[in-house]
């Protein structure tokens, strides 16, 4: 008890860290925070001694070497850049599509200062916000109006609300989509205020089948993209023109839920058929709805199609004023879509587009150079290997389709493969990538251009770190 005791009392006082020459990092940090900073280090000092400790260096040099860690961790962003290096182009966690150079400057531009966003120039009126982006909108796929909500989700809500409230809405039960963040279409449907109504099987559906199924209280045939996955081998799904066919034959109303939602056919890009929005509405749906985040390489949004008096109708829905979008989503969806009136040029403006695009042997040249500065700069604890794979669409998008690419592979000596992604995800930037056979793969064409170097840096920390055994840096305080 008296060693303890001596050595608590070797302990500095928080003003002698919080004035220590080694606090001036990060430049700019409040005072406020600098002495919590301090206050924590010399707090958790102290509870390290009471347990025990011995070996614990007491210097006010150590313990302010500690306050700058937590420090640092307190005055990062939480939401900040990260570079996706995992082989996924459209990863949910890693915020989905790179917005292109004209999106980000409307974004800083409209972010800075007033703007138009219900404001009519000419008559100095109050307006709605869609008119910036729905001329576009229409121009790019034929529809007679478009509606902006805050996702795909939103979408569909509003959709079914508008249209088919307290009535029965036909789905083919090959349709009955689950995706990520438990959207479900049954649950999608009761939180709408519509009866849903399973027709076919879960392989194949036939157009008797919904023909079958419509009664007097039947309002909307309802067609849902089966997004992040695919049913293959005995297996067939009603055309949506057959479907919307069907529908005007008999009174009532088609949607088409395009889900990742293309603007116009990728196969002009050497990527799979996917279904598009003017395919969607030259087949006469009377509303396709889609995310804005995915194919299309805009913000996260939901973007809906249709007939206009369909539109106006939601327009009018209460749940409109819920799902409405801020003036930043226009500014970033308003310049991706005017991409699109170019559309011979689109793979040199629009990043997912040229990321989705880019040749393998680009990607395999970009992968040699990559392992090549990393043997030099990180030397023989780190096995560095070049090797074929494959990245993947992700984001619901072209599920099951597979990209060629180069992958960097990594081994650390005396290292888990784990332990050193940790490291990676710890930094800053925090570098994503995967591990597989006890190895770390970092997929270079899941990165932007400018990446090369913060991913050099990033992996000549952690491995010098790691080889030093030097405990890693703390995560950012949510």
């Amino acid at each position: 008890m008296k060693d303890v005791l001596s050595r608590m009392r070797q302990l500095p006082r928080v003003d002698d860290i919080l004035n220590h020459e080694q606090m001036s990092s990060p430049p700019g940090a409040p005072r406020a925070l600098a002495r919590q900073a301090a206050r924590e280090a010399v707090d958790e000092a102290r509870s390290r001694v009471l347990a025990g400790e011995e070996s614990l260096d007491l210097s006010p040099h150590a313990i302010a070497a500690r306050a700058v860690e937590i420090l640092h961790a307190k005055s990062a962003r939480s939401l900040r850049r990260a570079i996706n290096a995992t082989g996924v182009i459209l990863h949910t966690n890693l915020g989905r599509a790179p917005l292109s150079d004209s999106a980000r400057q409307a974004l800083a531009e409209v972010a800075a200062g007033y703007c138009n966003l219900q404001a009519d120039a000419e008559s100095g009126a109050r307006s709605h916000r869609e008119f910036h982006v729905e001329g576009l909108l229409r121009e790019i796929t034929g529809a007679e109006a478009a509606l902006v909500v805050n996702n795909n989700a939103a979408a569909t809500v509003l959709v079914l609300n508008t249209l088919a409230a307290g009535r029965e809405v036909i789905v083919s039960r090959g349709e009955m989509v689950e995706i990520g963040g438990a959207f479900r279409i049954p649950d999608i449907m009761k939180l709408s205020g519509c009866r849903l109504v399973e027709v076919g099987c879960t392989n194949r559906t036939h157009l008797a089948d919904y023909e079958r199924a419509i009664t007097p209280a039947t309002a909307l045939i309802l067609s849902v993209h089966q997004s992040n996955y695919r049913i293959v081998g005995f297996a067939s799904q009603v055309p949506v023109a057959e479907l919307a066919n069907l529908a005007h034959s008999r009174g009532l109303l088609c949607a088409h839920d395009l889900g990742s939602g293309a603007l116009l056919d990728l196969r002009r890009y050497g990527l799979p058929h996917e279904p598009s929005a003017p395919e969607s509405l030259a087949a006469a749906a009377d509303a396709a709805l889609f995310s804005g985040d995915k194919l299309l390489g805009g913000p996260q949004c939901g973007i809906i199609l249709g007939k206009a008096d369909a539109i106006a109708g939601m327009r009018k829905n209460p749940f409109y004023r819920t799902f409405r979008v801020c003036k930043l989503t226009l500014a970033a969806l308003e310049a991706t879509l005017r991409l699109f009136l170019d559309p011979d040029n689109l793979l040199t403006q629009h990043r997912l587009l040229a990321l989705m695009g880019r040749p393998v042997d680009d990607v395999r040249k970009r992968a040699e150079i990559l392992a090549r500065r990393m043997r030099e700069e990180c030397g023989a604890p780190l096995s560095v290997e070049v090797r074929d794979g494959e990245s993947e669409v992700g984001g619901g998008s072209l599920a099951g389709y597979s990209i060629p690419t180069v992958l960097v592979r990594l081994r650390l000596e005396n290292v888990a493969a784990s332990e050193l992604l940790q490291r990676l995800r710890l930094g800053e930037p925090p570098v994503f990538a995967r591990v597989q056979e006890a190895s770390l793969l970092l997929d270079p064409r899941t990165m932007l251009d400018d990446e090369d170097e913060l991913l050099l840096i990033a992996v000549h920390r952690a491995v010098a770190g790691l080889s030093s055994g030097a405990c890693c840096p703390l995560r950012p305080l949510k």
